[in-house]
C-alpha cells in the first residue's frame, strides 16, 4: 500500500496537490511486458547470453540504486550531483523558462537541484518524469508536490522509448529533456544511435538536452564502483533473477548464480555479469523458454560505457544535437553536456 506523506497538511490542501499531478502508465498504451520479453528469450538464447538492463528496475531495484549511488565507492552520484549544484543556475538562464522531462528519473534528488534554480529565478515549474517503476515514480511525484507548491506534474510509468512517443503538448516556452546520472553508457554504439535518433524525434528546434555522462578514467576506481564491499551492487544485479521470476513464472535460483564485473580497457566499458556456480537448467515458464546453463557460463546484465567528451560532442552534433556547455568535475571523471537542437 502506498502511503501519502502529508506533513500536516490538510485535506483540501492534499486534493489540491493530487489535482497537480497526472500518472499516466504506458502498458495501458502497448504491452511493455510482451516487447520486454521477447527481449528476454532472443538474449537468453544467444551463445553469449544477455538481458536488458530494464530487468533491473523491479521496486526493489530501484530502492537497491538508490542505495548504490549513496555508496561510498560509488563516486557517479555524488560527481554529478557536485557538478549541478555548481552549474544549475547557469543552465536555468540558458534554457529560460522550461519544462524539465527525466528519462529514468528514480527519487528525482538530483532533479531537485534544478528544479530550485528555476524556482528561485521565479519560473513555472512543470516536471515530467519517466521511470519503469510505478511506485518509485508516484511516491517520489507526491513528495515533490507538497515541496514544490506551484509544481505541476505529468509522469509517465513505462520505459523511455514509450515515454518519448506519448509525451504531452508542452506548456511552457521551451522544453529539455534530461537524462542525466550516466545511463546512457548502459547503450551499446547501435542502441546509441537510435537513442539519438528518439531524442531528436522528441524535440522541437531550440529545445534542450541535458545529458550526464561517466568520462574515462583508471581501471581501479571504476572496477572499485561496481563491487562494493558492502554487496549492494551484487544484490542489485542478482535482483534482476527474482524480477525475472515473478514476471514470467520462473525459477532462477539466486544462490547458484554470483556478480562478476569488470572493466573491458578495449571497449572502454565496465560489463556485469551473472555467473552461474553450477551446471543447471531454468525455465521461465510464461515465455515458454528453457535455458540451459554450464558451470562458468554467463550472462551479461550490463554494459557502463566510459566516455570522451570530444569524441562524444562530434556524435551529438551528427544528430543536430548543439553542445550549448560542458561541466565537469576537478579530476575530469563525469561530465554534464547541455545540448540544444539545431
Amino acid at each position: 500500500m502506498t502511503v501519502f506523506k502529508t506533513n500536516n497538511k490538510t485535506n483540501s490542501q492534499t486534493t489540491n496537490n493530487l489535482q497537480r499531478l497526472t500518472i499516466k502508465h504506458l502498458h495501458e498504451v502497448a504491452s511493455i511486458l510482451a516487447v520486454a520479453g521477447s527481449d528476454v528469450v532472443k538474449g537468453l538464447s544467444q551463445i553469449d547470453k544477455t538481458l536488458p538492463p530494464r530487468y533491473f528496475y523491479s521496486d526493489r531495484g530501484s530502492e537497491l540504486f538508490e542505495q548504490i549511488c549513496e555508496l561510498p565507492e560509488y563516486y557517479v552520484t555524488r560527481t554529478e550531483t557536485a557538478i549541478l549544484q555548481q552549474c544549475a543556475t547557469e543552465i536555468v538562464k540558458i534554457t529560460g523558462e522550461c519544462e524539465l522531462v527525466e528519462l529514468g528519473s528514480g527519487s528525482s534528488t538530483k532533479t531537485r537541484i534544478l528544479l530550485d534554480a528555476y524556482q528561485q529565478l521565479n519560473l513555472p515549474l512543470r516536471y515530467l518524469p519517466v521511470d519503469v517503476s510505478g511506485g518509485m515514480l508516484e511516491n517520489t511525484a507526491k513528495q515533490l508536490l507538497i515541496d514544490y507548491p506551484s509544481l505541476g506534474i505529468y509522469a509517465l510509468a513505462g520505459t523511455y522509448e514509450f515515454a518519448l512517443q506519448q509525451l504531452p503538448a508542452k506548456q511552457l516556452a521551451t522544453r529539455a529533456i534530461a537524462f542525466i546520472g550516466s545511463s546512457l553508457g548502459n547503450l551499446n554504439p547501435q542502441e546509441c544511435q537510435i537513442f539519438f535518433s528518439q531524442i531528436t524525434e522528441a524535440l522541437q528546434p531550440g529545445e534542450y538536452f541535458l545529458l550526464g555522462v561517466d568520462l574515462q578514467k583508471p581501471k581501479h576506481i571504476l572496477e572499485a564502483a561496481y563491487n562494493d564491499s558492502q554487496g549492494v551492487t551484487a544484490e542489485f544485479n542478482l535482483n534482476m533473477l527474482e524480477h525475472l521470476n515473478r514476471l514470467y513464472d520462473g525459477n532462477f535460483d539466486t544462490t547458484q548464480f554470483e556478480h562478476w564485473a569488470f572493466y573491458n580497457e578495449t571497449e572502454n566499458q565496465i560489463e556485469m555479469h551473472l555467473r552461474s556456480l553450477k551446471q543447471q537448467t531454468v525455465e521461465l515458464h510464461a515465455l515458454n523458454l528453457r535455458v540451459n546453463f554450464a558451470a562458468g557460463e554467463t550472462i551479461m546484465t550490463e554494459i557502463s560505457r566510459k566516455f570522451d567528451i570530444d569524441a562524444l560532442q562530434e556524435d551529438l552534433k551528427s544528430y543536430n544535437l548543439v553542445t550549448k556547455k560542458v561541466w565537469t568535475d576537478v579530476n575530469n571523471w563525469f561530465g554534464l553536456f547541455l545540448c540544444q537542437l539545431q
